[in-house]
């Protein structure tokens, strides 16, 4: 139950950045950095009568439709409650705080927030196997029938909107879309290694017992210790795996050298563990 709660809060969090991300950054500059979004803003342009928030909320709720008739119960219910979410409250502020203009002056300055924003939403949902719909609803079905690259065919479609925006928008606004598209990617990237960034220990000592228990009852990890011999002294010593947070891992190497000042550790970052106590994804 507390692990539902959890993610729940996570995936309202970050489809809220995503949104606001969209609506204060991206739709005032015409930001078209690939995706519904992209689509939208450049629908927005073309559509008279039809507001960029409006063409979003229907794109989304269609390509929602689309994936229930497909995957039928099997669909995502964190994919479908984010995707409503964020087009919801796009749709909800554009009729409640208008957007005429950008906030300011700085194009370079509002596409790190249309770029950063998003990209932290996105990235926190990834994590817990959500997403806000759109083109990966597309990407989930063409991979279904298909044996196409969808990371290709992604990206490809995503050049195909931010180029379309340069001839809509003019040249400046379109490059800025096509750095966006690039920073976008590597910034979501960078986030998930982030959060799911761990420590993963090899101690080398002849003391392994107040290590180990240091791991179970201090630090609430397990540990697996197996028997080896030094190739130069033939010596028989113990080795001590384990993996931990980032915040645990400086206590670890602290206890560890205090009982055994001649241990040898070796510490690895890892960009993600899967089992009990980290990721169960």
């Amino acid at each position: 139950m507390n692990r539902k709660l959890r993610d729940f809060l996570l995936m309202t969090g970050g489809t809220i950045l995503v949104s606001i991300g969209l609506y204060y950054f991206k739709m005032p500059n015409h930001f078209s950095t690939g995706g519904v979004s992209g689509i939208s803003i450049i629908l927005g342009a073309l559509i008279p009568g039809l507001s960029t928030g409006s063409i979003n909320f229907i794109v989304n709720m269609l390509l929602l439709l689309l994936g229930f008739l497909t995957f039928g119960k099997g669909f995502g219910a964190k994919t479908a409650y984010a995707s409503v979410l964020m087009s919801s409250i796009v749709w909800i502020l554009e009729r409640v705080q208008p957007m005429n203009a950008p906030f300011t002056d700085e194009p370079l300055l509002e596409l790190f927030f249309a770029v950063g924003l998003p990209s932290v939403g996105s990235a926190i949902l990834f994590n817990i196997g959500a997403s806000t719909g759109g083109t990966d609803i597309v990407a989930m079905i063409v991979k279904k029938y298909s044996s196409v690259d969808i990371g290709k065919a992604l990206f490809l479609s995503d050049c195909v909107i931010v180029i379309a925006a340069c001839f809509v928008f003019g040249m400046q606004t379109g490059l800025f879309s096509i750095m966006g598209l690039v920073l976008k990617t590597l910034v979501v990237d960078m986030v998930i290694e982030s959060i799911n960034l761990s420590k993963f220990f090899t101690i080398i000592t002849d003391s392994p017992e107040p290590i180990a228990q240091y791991i179970h009852e201090t630090l609430k990890r397990g540990a697996t210790i197996e028997v080896a011999e030094g190739s130069y002294s033939h010596k028989k010593r113990y080795i001590i795996l384990t993996a931990t947070r980032r915040h645990q891992a400086v206590a670890l190497r602290a206890f560890a050298r205090q009982v055994d000042p001649h241990s040898f550790i070796m510490i690895t970052n890892s960009s993600e563990i899967v089992g009990k106590g980290f990721s169960e994804h």
